[in-house]
């Protein structure tokens, strides 16, 4: 079994969903309400046979996102690319070795985010996972924009801040450009922060499920959530006040 499969599944066109989320195939209804991935049990066991089909399925429906991930943890794309590459290599040799205890994706995330550290680790960028910004350091933003960490909905906006009313002329375009200033702010992100906000708004994960990828509490994820989403509200409300101002 290979890796290449031609075009890689992050080159292709991605449907957008919450902040520029690319929708992966996953989460695509296929005709019949089918997904394009069997149960894990049924995935497994054809990957264990060696099937070239269900393994192409599988980078097809998550590498476009884990490339996105792998991304967070490193300085550049080719880095990227090149964890990508050897977290696949990493899921064949391992998959012997997978016993259920989580889904197939998840055990396949942590071999990435693992795989992303160690190098982001010689990259000299990764801060050691246990620990948390300074003592006393605040959101990225003003606090009372947004809701707090132990409120229902961290880092979203406060009830009665308001929202920017602004013209859509062109509504593709100025969607695209709205995701290109999501995906800077991201870029800016401390890595711990764009992890976080990664797996929870652009991936869909559950508050367990990113702690136990990332091995942290729940109160640090709650905390790194709430500063990663300020900072990125923050960005988008300037561009969308500037946005404004333009047509006005």
């Amino acid at each position: 079994m290979t890796v290449a499969t031609g075009s890689p599944a992050w080159e292709r066109p991605a449907r957008y969903g919450r902040w520029g989320r690319a929708v992966e195939p996953t989460q695509v209804d296929r005709p019949g309400g089918k997904s394009s991935l069997p149960p894990d049990e049924v995935l497994v066991e054809q990957l264990r046979a060696g099937d070239e089909t269900a393994f192409r399925l599988m980078l097809d429906a998550w590498s476009r996102s884990m490339l996105r991930l792998a991304r967070s943890f490193v300085s550049t794309n080719a880095t990227a690319e090149e964890v990508l590459q050897d977290t696949w290599l990493a899921v064949i040799r391992g998959l012997d070795g997978f016993q259920g205890r989580a889904s197939l994706r998840s055990w396949v995330y942590r071999i990435l985010i693992n795989t992303a550290k160690d190098r982001g680790r010689k990259e000299s960028r990764t801060l050691p996972w246990t620990s948390l910004a300074p003592e006393g350091s605040g959101p990225t933003a003003e606090p009372t924009r947004s809701q707090r960490p132990d409120d229902a909905y961290p880092g979203h906006w406060c009830t009665g801040a308001g929202s920017v009313s602004w013209l859509m002329p062109e509504g593709a375009a100025l969607a695209a450009e709205v995701r290109a200033v999501i995906a800077a702010a991201l870029e800016e992100l401390p890595t711990r922060q764009r992890a976080v906000v990664m797996l929870r708004d652009v991936e869909g994960y559950e508050v367990q499920e990113v702690c136990s990828l990332l091995e942290i509490s729940h109160g640090n994820q709650r905390v790194l959530l709430y500063r990663g989403r300020t900072f990125v509200r923050d960005r988008l409300k300037e561009y969308l006040a500037k946005a404004e101002s333009d047509v006005t």
